[in-house]
């Protein structure tokens, strides 16, 4: 299993970007995907989730309707579509892999270490 993510960069406040995770060596159906962020000195903390299966998704506090979770199984690639970015939207993100809808880091086995999404004023 391997996760591949790509697609960061600089925004400008109030901006949009979409970032892409690309999922080799499983089929998207078999897992739950979730986004997540970790800015210096913080803690990694959950976005959104998504159960490719039967398309369930979840957003926490920290995005609410900004970030939008989808996936084409066609080219086994998870996308998270971010808006209305804010400066503490920075941070760099990564996508796992896991066997449920969580956003808790330890629900998810398989990591990709994903770009780093900068929002500039």
């Amino acid at each position: 299993v391997q996760l591949q993510a790509s697609g960061g960069g600089l925004v400008q406040l109030g901006g949009s970007l979409t970032i892409s995770c690309d999922a080799s060596g499983f089929t998207l159906d078999d897992y739950a995907i979730a986004w997540f962020r970790q800015a210096p000195g913080q803690e990694r903390v959950g976005l959104s989730c998504l159960t490719t299966k039967d398309g369930k998704t979840y957003n926490t506090h920290f995005v609410g309707d900004r970030f939008t979770i989808s996936k084409d199984n066609s080219k086994n690639t998870v996308y998270l579509q971010m808006n209305s970015l804010k400066l503490e939207d920075t941070a760099v993100y990564h996508c796992a892999a896991g066997t449920g809808l969580s956003a808790l880091t330890t629900h998810y086995a398989y990591w990709g270490r994903g770009p780093q999404v900068t929002v500039s004023s």
